[in-house]
């Protein structure tokens, strides 16, 4: 007898999604208008809240996560999620400016305590290794409130020609197209993409090697990652293997991402995958800083400051005649006489406080380019005092890669080149 093929049961298809609907964390259909029924823990939280109890940490991390679930906007095919991470600065930025113009001293109090509160949330979320679209808000609504303050307040006064104005809108532009271009892939290492594949015995071997030294050295991550590049290491290859093993001197293994790494690869734990090169993740940009972006980073660095100085010194020549920037800057009479000036010289003090902490971070870049070193590995030096430091620890050498001030430089201008070969890194 012929045996009997059982029919395959057929899952019954999904019904299609209308605009307000959405299917939540727990996998049900949910809808927008439900936003606000059936929220114990936040029922909870709210009682506790009356009656003076402390909240538990995990009571609060439910309440945000459902938060962040059910914050959606309507659109084709299903809401859409909402990162909450976005809305704080579109709200409280503009209230904490114009409070901050009301008076000279409410102006002080509110632009000291804007960096405050922006470093306590980067080393609240940086602890917790979680990716934010906070300070990447952060800044390009800054640019937008700026420019709309610019226009609004400082060029109806006639001080600023159509000239200016047009070079100061170019440099926006540019400033919004390098960082499209930095937010770009930057560099990340694909196990599919692997340039050899290594057999299942490799791989089982591999991990069992790198969660027994990450155990014991310190040049490991605590993300599981294997680094044997540290600088106490001999860079010559102390841990050479011979030429039939999967791994050579200045490759390492990634337990997490299953791939062998190139020199000077790193494993970000905040974007959960290996990138080339790294020097370091941007909280700006919400990712990393690589090979394949970094000159874009520096270009969009390098953008920002010009038009930031400029935009600058437009705003203090119009509000505050016949002084110069520097002098504007620290002494204008009767600015906060009129709410218009008064508006403005406040964006112009907050502006120079970002300009002033992108111009460290765009110094720092530029030290580590001429000593061919990422910050990633200047921090590691630091953790294992090696490397020679100069300027108070401002530069620090490793002198794993450095070869000289133009041969850096000229290394640095053909990242992203697969066909140019780097000498120094054949060093490790």
């Amino acid at each position: 007898m012929k045996p009997v093929k059982k029919k395959k049961t057929e899952e019954p298809e999904l019904e299609p999604l209308c605009c307000c609907e959405y299917i939540d964390r727990n996998g049900e259909k949910n809808h927008v208008a439900a936003c606000l029924c059936d929220c114990q823990d936040l029922d909870e939280g709210c009682d506790r809240w009356i009656t003076c109890k402390s909240l538990q940490p995990e009571t609060c991390e439910r309440i945000m996560d459902t938060i962040s679930d059910r914050l959606r906007i309507p659109w084709l095919r299903g809401a859409k999620k909402v990162n909450i991470s976005i809305i704080p600065p579109l709200v409280l930025l503009p209230v904490f400016l114009h409070v901050a113009s009301w008076h000279f001293l409410l102006g002080v109090v509110v632009l000291t305590s804007l960096p405050v509160l922006a470093l306590w949330y980067y080393y609240l979320t940086h602890r917790r290794k979680e990716q934010t679209l906070f300070f990447l808000s952060l800044g390009l609504f800054s640019l937008g409130y700026m420019y709309y303050v610019f226009l609004q307040e400082v060029v109806p006064k006639g001080r600023v020609g159509p000239v200016q104005l047009a070079v100061l809108t170019c440099g926006l532009f540019l400033i919004l197209l390098a960082l499209y271009r930095a937010k770009k892939n930057p560099g990340y290492l694909n196990p599919a993409s692997s340039d050899r594949a290594l057999s299942s015995s490799q791989l089982e071997l591999l991990n069992r090697k790198g969660q027994e030294k990450t155990k014991g050295f310190p040049g490991t991550d605590t993300s599981g990652s294997l680094n044997n590049r540290t600088a106490k290491d001999d860079p010559k290859g102390s841990s050479r293997m011979p030429a039939g093993s999967p791994t050579k001197a200045k490759e390492d293994w990634c337990a997490k991402c299953q791939l062998v790494r190139p020199a000077r690869a790193w494993h970000c734990r905040i974007c959960g995958i290996c990138v080339r090169r790294m020097d370091h993740h941007c909280v700006w940009i919400n990712s990393c800083v690589g090979e394949s972006n970094h000159q874009a980073f520096i270009l969009a660095l390098l953008i920002f400051l010009l038009t930031s100085v400029y935009g600058i010194t437009l705003t203090l020549d119009t509000i505050c005649r016949d002084r110069s920037v520097f002098t504007a800057l620290f002494y204008c009479p009767g600015v906060y006489a009129n709410y218009s000036s008064a508006l403005s010289f406040t964006c112009v003090w907050y502006s120079v406080i970002i300009t002033a902490g992108m111009a460290y971070i765009f110094l720092i870049q530029l030290i580590n380019i001429s000593y061919n070193v990422t910050e990633r590995e200047v921090q590691q030096a630091l953790r294992q005092k090696t490397g020679r430091r100069l300027l108070c620890g401002l530069i620090v050498d490793t002198g794993q890669y450095n070869r000289g001030f133009l041969r850096n430089w000229h290394q640095f201008s053909t990242l992203g080149t697969r066909a140019f070969h780097h000498p120094a890194e054949d060093i490790v």
